[in-house]
């Protein structure tokens, strides 16, 4: 079995296969569309992007080509499972060994997880499964084609600001389970969305992703906020930038309560999809001790500094144990 980097010769097979995909990453395939060929291309030619497309090449009819791609951006802990391609052979032996060498190359770009989110009623759900990813979490995503239905509250939210940086992260911290943020952390970077408050209390945050064919919406509202839906409705009458493309909203199974509001603004629900995640790499911290000079007593003289080191080791789930980075004291 052959794995390597997709490059030219393999266009006519991914476009062959075009029709045949597993798409991976729901922001993407619905803001702006799969960019199968194009993200393909910029894999080969333009690597510092961060898109890594490989192919699995097995002899015979018996083992097809397998296609599979990631993404992962800068900074991102991260790396994204784009899409798969044929569905048709994810159940074939080339599809672990296939991921296993993205694996290798999301390790060496910085990336300590593999995720993805897919439809857990379908065979690539199962073929994930078995090739060692895990559900962290479980997501709906509703599509809202045209303005929302029913009473809204005047609008009252705003764009967030540097300063309520800290008021969205407790607000993260608090709705969202250890388990989701081992994966996901709260974004270090500036806020991208929207904000909702009492006095100086945020209540909610709509974190919002733009794109050529739509607009991606993450809400994280506190319970106590009350009157959800009108809030909700108020929000999307008013998007900034919308103009006529459709919005996705994306509710999260912590936060299920939301649904009965946005299905009843007449958006249309989606099928349910597991968040699947494959732990790449362990931290592991150790601390040791340099050789202090001593006198001839065996004593360490009074003005020798202790220098200790603090090496920060990755053993990789899928290669070598590996040193990232090192810092002294």
């Amino acid at each position: 079995m052959n794995i390597r980097t997709f490059d030219w010769r393999d266009l006519p097979t991914l476009q062959r296969y075009r029709q045949q995909s597993v798409f991976l990453n729901s922001v993407q395939v619905l803001t702006r569309g799969p960019v199968l060929l194009s993200g393909a291309l910029l894999s080969s030619l333009a690597p510092g992007m961060g898109i890594f497309t490989s192919v699995s090449v097995a002899g015979g009819d018996a083992n097809p080509v397998i296609i599979g791609q990631i993404m992962r951006s800068s900074g991102a802990p991260c790396a994204q499972l784009t899409f798969l391609t044929p569905e048709k052979a994810l159940e074939s032996d080339g599809l672990a060994p296939l991921l296993d060498y993205l694996s290798v190359q999301a390790v060496e770009t910085g990336a300590f997880h593999l995720v993805a989110d897919v439809d857990e009623q379908s065979a690539a759900f199962d073929a994930l499964r078995q090739a060692g990813f895990a559900i962290y979490a479980r997501q709906r995503i509703w599509r809202l084609a045209g303005q929302p239905v029913g009473e809204s509250k005047p609008f009252s939210w705003r764009v967030a600001k540097d300063q309520d940086l800290i008021a969205v992260r407790s607000l993260y911290n608090n709705l969202v389970p250890g388990l989701v943020q081992q994966v996901e952390p709260f974004p270090a970077d500036r806020l991208r969305g929207l904000v909702y408050g009492k006095g100086s209390d945020i209540l909610a945050y709509v974190e919002l992703k733009y794109g050529s064919r739509g607009v991606w919406a993450q809400p994280f509202i506190h319970p106590d906020a009350e009157e959800a839906a009108e809030y909700l409705a108020g929000l999307f009458q008013n998007l900034p930038h919308r103009n006529s493309r459709p919005v996705y909203v994306c509710v999260r199974s912590y936060q299920f309560w939301l649904e009965q509001a946005i299905g009843e603004m007449g958006a249309e629900p989606g099928p349910r999809q597991a968040m699947i995640v494959k732990h790449l790499a362990v931290a592991q911290k150790a601390a040791r001790a340099f050789a202090v000079p001593a006198i001839e007593s065996g004593h360490p003289e009074a003005s020798a500094p202790i220098a200790h080191s603090q090496v920060y080791q990755y053993e990789s789930a899928v290669g070598e144990p590996k040193v990232l980075c090192r810092s002294d004291e």
